[in-house]
């Protein structure tokens, strides 16, 4: 299964040395945290830059980035169940 979530990132949040360059780009790691309930934009997760282990454990404040919402999935939607006419 597959999520699909539309999002807006903070570009003068990242920090320069954060940009890694590859060969076919420039990249930085981000976490995105799919949350259980909607915030009052309709927003359900949230993005920030990733963290090394040693980060987390000093307990470095998070970068936040962005957020953003689901909006929809590669699931296929269940078909309903039809009994005497009637839909559940």
């Amino acid at each position: 299964m597959s999520t699909i979530l539309n999002a807006g990132i903070d570009l003068t949040k990242i920090e320069k040395s954060k940009i890694i360059k590859g060969k076919k780009g420039s990249y930085i790691n981000v976490t995105v945290f799919i949350n259980d309930e909607i915030d009052q934009y309709g927003n359900n997760a949230s993005i920030i830059m990733s963290q090394t282990k040693e980060e987390r454990e000093a307990k470095t404040p998070r970068v936040y980035l962005g957020n953003g919402r689901t909006v929809g999935s590669g699931q296929p939607k269940e078909e309903e169940s039809v009994i005497d006419g009637l839909n559940f």
